[in-house]
């Protein structure tokens, strides 16, 4: 299904180039906007990863230069049967995360130092078991792409706003396409992103982490930062809300997540049927990775430990 949500999500890029290109400089616009089109295509799909990693100015880590995130991820990997991703820190207050990458074989997952500071062992666990979850269900190719892909959209048509303003015919049929392609750009977000999926993730994290508990305590404080703790890149490229685990609120049209509190309840229920008792009598310190000391937390977490900048 994800492979014929890809197809369609180029083909409509495609589609969108062409009559951009029409627009500006008819027929023959059309034709370099197919070849544009096409090679934006096959570089977006080797590279879409590698864009949105330096989008956010990620820092690759590793067992020495961030142990403990480092050591949460390799468990929840070789527990979800997965090969090891490659681990990144976004140096931002704001507190998110997300994976990346076109198949579980080139994948990565990210988190921002604002997300692990804030959250407990046994929440960061959670939350990275629901990334490890989109990256064995295959989702990351078209959440990346799209990310990329919809920024792109919108890039074009400020262009050919610009480019038909100094134009004597004045911005016409590219003033009304520039006005009409964000909402376009989130129809395709819409069309390639089905809301299931993260249900599906939070479920299998839940699974994976063995404490839908913990992931559903992470979310509700996330949902918190998030509302109200600025996130420059999704400012500047809305679509890429739709990759972080909780999405921040720049643009309703790019909405891709049900509601927080929808998918808290469900990780609650799950948690009832696996025995848990209810989130909110849960002490900090169960669940979680087993095989590695939890905190209770209540003492927060070291931030040197998980400094993107130690590596250097």
């Amino acid at each position: 299904m994800n492979g014929l949500k890809t197809v369609m999500l180029l083909a409509a890029l495609t589609a969108l180039f062409m009559a951009l290109g029409y627009t500006l400089g008819g027929p023959s616009g059309a034709l370099i906007a197919l070849l544009v089109a096409a090679g934006m295509n096959l570089f977006t799909f080797w590279n879409a990863d590698k864009i949105v990693l330096k989008m956010h100015h990620a820092q690759e880590v590793d067992g020495r230069t961030a142990p403990e995130f480092f050591s949460i991820v390799q468990q929840l990997a070789s527990r979800a049967s997965l090969p090891m991703p490659k681990v990144y820190v976004i140096d931002s207050p704001h507190p998110n995360a997300f994976a990346t990458g076109r198949n579980p074989e080139n994948a990565a997952v990210a988190a921002t130092t604002g997300l692990l500071s804030m959250l407990s062992r046994e929440e960061i666990a959670g939350v990275m078991a629901h990334e490890l979850a989109h990256v064995r269900n295959r989702d990351t190719l078209i959440m990346t792409m799209v990310a990329t892909i919809a920024g792109a959209i919108s890039m074009l048509a400020n262009f050919g706003l610009f480019f038909r303003n100094g134009d004597d015919r004045g911005p016409g049929l590219a003033g009304i396409l520039a006005v009409l392609v964000a909402p376009f750009a989130a129809m395709i977000v819409q069309m390639a992103i089905s809301r299931t999926r993260e249900y599906s993730a939070d479920r299998s994290g839940g699974e994976i982490s063995g404490n839908p508990r913990a992931l559903a305590s992470a979310l509700r404080k996330i949902a918190g930062g998030a509302a109200h703790i600025p996130n420059p890149v999704a400012e500047h490229n809305p679509a890429a809300a739709q990759l972080y685990i909780v999405p921040t609120h720049v643009s309703e049209l790019f909405s891709t997540h049900p509601a927080t509190e929808n998918r808290i309840a469900a990780l609650e229920q799950m948690a009832l049927e696996m025995g848990a008792s209810p989130i909110a009598a849960a002490p900090a310190s169960s669940g979680g990775v087993p095989s590695a000391p939890s905190p209770r937390g209540k003492t927060p977490r070291r931030s040197s430990a998980l400094d993107p900048h130690r590596h250097h």
